[in-house]
């Protein structure tokens, strides 16, 4: 793979926060957003605005909850969790058309985004799946 096929692969991927943002304010019902962080809540206190929670440790069992008429927007802890890299593959296998938003969680705070408090969820596994 050449250097102009990579970015373009990469491109076809992943969408930033800045252009999900945009775009997801103009066709907001083409996306569904999924939090897929796995974790303990007490780290997961907080989710973008809107987002649906769905750790890639309960996906099989609520692919039912994932349109597939939507593009679907996943994401993860940071640049170095690849949490969303896993579930984009899971959903690919599976007929979904999937980007991840880069820099997970991280990037989005970052930025000061809209983000939503998660604090009053029920207890989470303590495992990562990273």
């Amino acid at each position: 793979m050449n250097a102009l096929d990579y970015f373009n692969a990469r491109l076809e991927a992943t969408i930033s926060p800045m252009d999900y943002l945009r775009l997801a304010q103009i066709e907001p019902e083409k996306y569904f957003l999924i939090d897929v962080r796995n974790g303990p809540d007490h780290v997961r206190n907080f989710k973008i605005k809107d987002a649906h929670v769905i750790p890639q440790q309960e996906l099989q069992d609520r692919l039912n909850e994932i349109p597939k008429e939507k593009e679907i927007i996943v994401y993860c802890w940071d640049v170095w969790c690849n949490t969303a890299a896993k579930v984009a593959t899971f959903l690919l296998e599976r007929g979904y058309k999937v980007k991840e938003l880069t820099g997970g969680i991280a990037a989005w705070k970052e930025m000061n985004f809209p983000c939503s408090d998660l604090s009053q969820n029920v207890s989470m596994s303590d495992s990562c799946g990273c």
